[in-house]
């Protein structure tokens, strides 16, 4: 868990800036691929908490949630899907929007996800 964490740190630039979450928060449509190249849709929810924040999400019938952090335009989540443990890096737009990829531990590779904030 540790080695997580190190890298959702490393992955969002903590060390060498400050954090903005002001600039996320709310309910997001979702829709990404796993590794395997199968797809899902679904919702995400992000409440801020200072300048980190939680997440969770509604996806294919399974729900997880995790802790998240906004640093510049990086965002990145740790997060809990059933017992495994998952990190997913994000690029925050312009529009909002958050692009990036995501993983679990044990997976064999990398999916994708988009967060669309929810008008």
């Amino acid at each position: 868990m540790r080695i997580l964490m190190l890298g959702l740190l490393l992955a969002t630039g903590v060390a060498g800036g400050a954090a903005s979450a002001q600039t996320v928060g709310g309910t997001y449509a979702v829709s990404g691929a796993n590794a395997d190249g199968s797809s899902y849709t679904g919702t995400a929810e992000i409440i801020l908490n200072g300048p980190a924040c939680s997440i969770s999400w509604q996806t294919g019938g399974s729900s997880s949630a995790g802790t998240c952090l906004l640093t510049g335009t990086a965002f990145g989540a740790s997060y809990q899907l059933g017992d495994t443990p998952g990190l997913a890096v994000y690029q925050l737009q312009p529009d909002g929007t958050l692009i990036g990829q995501c993983t679990t531990i044990g997976a064999p590779g990398v999916g994708s996800e988009t967060l669309s904030p929810s008008k």
